[in-house]
């Protein structure tokens, strides 16, 4: 037996050096310590022994069994060694090589604006729509208390389709849609494109965007409304702006007024962004006309409401202090990539 086991041994010492790779030493070491294995053979005929001759016997195949077992395992470390090296050696990264810039986009500066106003109008009961960016002349100015002949179209230079076909100066026009469908209480938002024949300019563009706000019900006053945009201000220039009504003039509201916010840069002390008068002018609102209320088939003696139009793209200029509005439309990687 003892010669047996110095073969046995000598053959699988020299097939575990022979070995290449991991599924030629496993097949060796299934034929040698598997449970057919030659090792193992001699374990199950060891019943055959004399109890006498068993201890001995124990003691020299536990041996061999060790013997080989350690060279296995020498074998395997030395195996996966190797095809670890390798394996570096073939997808390691050469750090002096200039890689791929690659970045991941983001949300336009007026789309990221656009959600912000959302979040705000919808948090206070205000429901968002949209309309038509191709108008009626009936939609467009009629209904809003501009007929053909009235001077404040001269106010606006409109891209007509045809003689009652346009392209909407304004998203007023929503309003009436908004109205003519449902009866008061009204909290509406709508937000899109406008377009005037406007020269370009850091402060002018023919295609803008605009955020049109209506509220109509019972008792509604200019009290209302200078509460909601005090909010709106604050929310978008900080807390402690102030803002201010100066009276004007737009032919669907009356009274009316411009808005003014106080200037976010100096805090209203006056600065360059400002003119040094400390304040910005950021919309115009008022409360709705008695006839558009009427010509929507509401009782203007029973409702009330006010409306206001905000600059989304001028909204956005002063937040991120851009000084160029045609910044937010050329698509300037170098531009966009701030605000990612």
């Amino acid at each position: 037996m003892k010669e047996k086991l110095k073969d046995i041994t000598a053959r699988a010492l020299l097939a575990i050096d022979k070995a290449d790779n991991n599924k030629d030493l496993a097949a060796v070491k299934v034929e040698i310590l598997g449970k057919s294995g030659e090792l193992t053979g001699i374990l199950r005929n060891m019943k055959d022994l004399s109890p006498e001759d068993r201890p001995l016997a124990g003691k020299l195949v536990n041996e061999a069994r060790v013997e080989i077992e350690r060279a296995f395992d020498a074998k395997f470390k030395y195996l996966h060694d190797l095809e670890l090296a390798k394996k570096l050696e073939e997808e390691k990264i050469d750090i002096t090589i200039e890689g791929s810039d690659k970045k991941l986009g983001g949300l336009h500066p007026l789309t990221q604006m656009q959600n912000d106003v959302i979040d705000f109008f919808t948090s206070l009961g205000f429901a968002v729509l949209d309309s038509p960016e191709i108008e009626t002349d009936y939609y467009n100015f009629e209904a809003l208390n501009v007929p053909a002949n009235h001077p404040a179209r001269d106010m606006q230079d409109t891209f007509y389709v045809t003689d009652s076909i346009l392209l909407r100066t304004q998203t007023s026009a929503g309003q009436i849609r908004y109205m003519e469908n449902k009866k008061p209480p009204l909290k509406m938002i709508n937000i899109g494109r406008v377009f005037r024949s406007d020269d370009v300019d850091a402060t002018h563009s023919p295609v803008f965007h605009q955020i049109e706000g209506l509220v109509v019900d019972k008792h509604i006053t200019m009290c209302d409304l200078k509460g909601i945009l005090a909010k709106f201000a604050q929310r978008f220039f900080g807390e402690k702006t102030q803002i201010r009504f100066r009276p004007s003039y737009f032919p669907f509201t009356e009274p009316s007024v411009e808005v003014d916010a106080s200037c976010p840069y100096c805090g209203g002390k006056g600065c360059r962004v400002c003119k040094g008068t400390g304040w910005i002018e950021i919309l115009g609102a008022g409360i709705v006309n008695r006839n558009v209320l009427a010509t929507c088939d509401i009782n203007p003696d029973e409702f009330t409401g006010f409306a206001f139009g905000i600059g989304l793209d001028r909204i956005t200029t002063i937040c991120h202090g851009i000084n160029d509005m045609r910044l937010e439309f050329e698509n300037d990687i170098r531009f966009l990539k701030q605000f990612n």
